[in-house]
């Protein structure tokens, strides 16, 4: 299959990522009074939230779990009937894909639920979806806002970064550009391995990526590498790195400036789980319908930092800072290699 067309099922954009936490309170904190999110629901030991610009239900879902998990990264599409066309595509393919009940999710119709094929991640696809209005005491007198700004300013969520085996990130990128309608924007490559694929920024939107997908350095499939939330300019990503230091908060990496995509970053570690969050500001967007990939090697440093700490692209966990970047590429090197003698 090609690119979606008028007559395929389209995504829309991401929806929803559910994070399992230990510390439920603590990551609840974290989102809500720290980085301004709403608290939109809560059911038993799940919570619901969503960010200021947000008017669906909600963009964020923690649950208790005894280990820090991800559940499911969730996408809406474009029009109701394309949850069900998407789970006859998937079926033809063979892909085991389960329908999922109104409610599965709180504020949320009915959804499908399948495993990417060759990278193991838990997509959710859905159309219906709840709009609640905020509580009167925190409503935004700007009808573009679903509440007033609070805390540091989470308008949004803006994209998944995910991560697969070397050997399965480019097979898992073709099928997710050939059969949910990706479009390939931005990419690393190595001309030394047959052009082979390490990292690849793909949209169902205008913007440069809604959902990348990168080698793994442990060699495992269905990780997360981070989530990334919106924040609104340069400046306020400034303030929240002075206010989260002050805080204590992990940093991973940043602030700084990626060459891919052009936007301001700030990783850091949600206290509650440990799992890797990106405040993401700025970037750019792509209007062209004939636009061309863009394609970076390792080689190049640019791509990941144009400003800032220089980010690691080989690490998993503490995304360090880069002070060898010779023995990362040669890293890189010799597991292409490896995958290409398998």
């Amino acid at each position: 299959m090609t690119e979606a067309g008028p007559e395929r099922p389209r995504l829309a954009h991401c929806g929803a990522i559910a994070l399992g936490t230990p510390r439920l309170e603590t990551s609840v904190g974290f989102f809500r009074d720290i980085l301004g999110m709403e608290e939109v629901e809560r059911v038993g030991d799940t919570v619901y939230l969503r960010g200021y610009q947000e008017m669906k239900h909600h963009s964020l879902v923690l649950f208790q779990n005894e280990t820090a998990t991800v559940d499911s990264y969730s996408f809406r599409v474009q029009r109701p009937q394309d949850v069900e066309l998407f789970y006859n595509e998937l079926v033809a393919q063979d892909v085991e894909v389960v329908e999922l009940p109104s409610g599965h999710q709180s504020g949320r119709g009915t959804a499908i639920r399948f495993l990417v094929p060759h990278a193991g991640h838990a997509f959710e696809l859905y159309y219906d979806i709840e709009a609640p209005k905020a509580p009167e005491e925190i409503r935004s007198k700007l009808l573009s806002n679903s509440s007033r700004r609070r805390g540091l300013g989470v308008r949004r969520l803006d994209h998944y970064n995910i991560q697969a085996n070397l050997e399965n990130v480019g097979k898992a990128e073709e099928w997710l550009r050939e059969n949910m309608g990706f479009k390939r924007r931005e990419f690393v490559y190595m001309p030394e391995a047959d052009d082979m694929l390490i990292a690849s920024w793909n949209s169902a939107t205008s913007q440069v990526h809604d959902l990348a997908i990168a080698m793994s350095m442990t060699g495992e499939d269905a990780q997360l590498h981070h989530v990334a939330f919106n924040i609104e300019n340069h400046s306020d990503l400034l303030v929240a790195a002075d206010t989260l230091r002050d805080l204590d908060v992990k940093f991973h990496c940043g602030p700084g400036k990626h060459g891919i995509g052009q936007a301001m970053y700030l990783y850091l570690e949600e206290p509650g789980s440990g799992h890797r969050i990106e405040l993401y500001s700025g970037s750019y967007h792509i209007f062209d319908p004939d636009w061309e990939a863009l394609g970076w090697t390792p080689t190049n440093p640019d791509g990941m930092t144009w400003f800032g700490q220089e980010l690691d692209v080989t690490q998993d966990g503490s995304m360090a800072s880069s002070t060898d970047s010779v023995s990362s590429v040669t890293s890189l090197l010799g597991q292409a290699a490896a995958v290409g003698q398998a």
